[in-house]
């Protein structure tokens, strides 16, 4: 894959381990502090219906059916899949065109679609999201009051398979303080863009004249 300034992020967890609250919270960070090239979430793709309250182009990019297989046909995806029968697809022009603008670009995927990203592209950086305990994943997901005894058992499996996945990524939280496991988050995106790749791209000509 070409270079580009930006950095691609595969953050996979559990549903309960927190991922979704980090991120928001690290792009959030940002916002507040009047940084340029914000940190982006990737909006994907995908056939099902919006639900109540989800805006076109925010929370996904609704199209029907026949478009997405015409986008898989034109090979426009990272990767998709299908899920109880809707389509799922990370765009690769969306995500390509950010990156070359200096934007971090974050992809909330599983282990499946983090396998499929990296075949593609060997520079993406995995991030992978756990709880301290199968005890407390259990407790969150109580805690959260939604879903029945029986939903909560179907999660808790496939949180299980789900984290025996964490061996594949290239970085590993355990989320058992928010606030730590965010400072560590923001720690490996800070890094990320301080790679020598990355800095011979943003200083090409200073750091060509020392050589």
């Amino acid at each position: 894959m070409a270079q580009s300034l930006g950095n691609l992020f595969i953050v996979a967890a559990p549903s309960g381990a927190g991922k979704s609250s980090l991120i928001k919270a690290l792009i959030e960070s940002h916002t507040k502090g009047g940084l340029s090239n914000l940190p982006q979430l990737s909006v994907s793709h995908t056939t099902r219906s919006p639900r109540e309250g989800e805006v076109d182009g925010e929370h996904y990019h609704f199209v029907d059916k026949s478009t997405f297989e015409k986008l898989i046909a034109q090979d426009a995806f990272y990767e998709y899949a299908e899920v109880f029968g809707n389509y799922y697809g990370t765009s690769k022009a969306a995500i390509s065109d950010k990156l070359e603008q200096g934007i971090d670009v974050f992809l909330d995927i599983d282990w499946q679609g983090a396998r499929q990203i990296k075949a593609i592209n060997d520079k993406v950086i995995g991030i992978f999201i756990l709880p301290p305990s199968v005890e407390e994943l259990h407790k969150r997901l109580v805690g959260r009051g939604k879903d029945s005894e029986e939903v909560i058992h179907k999660r808790m499996s496939e949180a299980l398979s789900e984290m025996s996945h964490f061996n594949e990524f290239d970085y590993v939280l355990v989320n058992d303080d928010f606030d730590a496991a965010l400072h560590d988050f923001r720690s490996i995106v800070n890094a990320s863009s301080l790679l020598l790749e990355k800095q011979i791209l943003k200083h090409k000509d200073w750091l060509a004249s020392l050589r």
